[in-house]
């Protein structure tokens, strides 16, 4: 269902992959678009309880193109180094695919703490305020991962 990776002596482990999922500053997510093109979108993402999470606005092409097709893909890369006078950059990245759903309740909120965890750890109080005022103009989703390759080319 899935293709190996190619240069299979870059691939990193599975648990090197989730590390790096658990390091990341921010991913990219593609979905596809109505008009068949492949649509990405930069984002602020937690990677807990095995899945990626993610909050947007209530509307927006990403998310008109979720509920079309829910199998979405996601890329993080980390500990980028462009290597000039090799005309290389060395990184470690990680791809994988799953299936996007939206979240509710608990789990939302759940989602909403860990964000502010990984992005505002000084602000925990004011998050909490953010959440409870802003929760209604934001929806939560979260990626069941389905497959998952590292890479940290050589």
């Amino acid at each position: 269902m899935f293709s190996e990776m190619r240069n299979i002596n870059q691939q990193l482990s599975e648990e090197e992959s989730r590390e790096i999922l658990m390091r990341g500053e921010y991913g990219v997510l593609a979905t596809v678009s109505l008009n068949g093109y492949p649509y990405t979108t930069p984002l602020n993402y937690v990677f807990s309880n095995d899945c990626i999470y993610f909050h947007s606005a209530v509307d927006g092409e990403k998310l008109r193109n979720i509920e079309i097709l829910d199998k979405v893909s996601f890329c993080v890369a980390c500990d980028v180094a462009i290597l000039p006078d090799k005309f290389d950059t060395k990184y470690k990245s990680v791809v994988l695919f799953g299936r996007a759903k939206e979240v509710f309740d608990d789990e939302k909120k759940a989602a909403f703490i860990a964000l502010i965890e990984k992005y505002s750890s000084r602000f925990i109080e004011q998050g909490m305020k953010y959440i409870e005022s802003a929760s209604h103009e934001t929806r939560v989703f979260k990626i069941n991962i389905d497959h998952i390759t590292g890479k940290q080319p050589s």
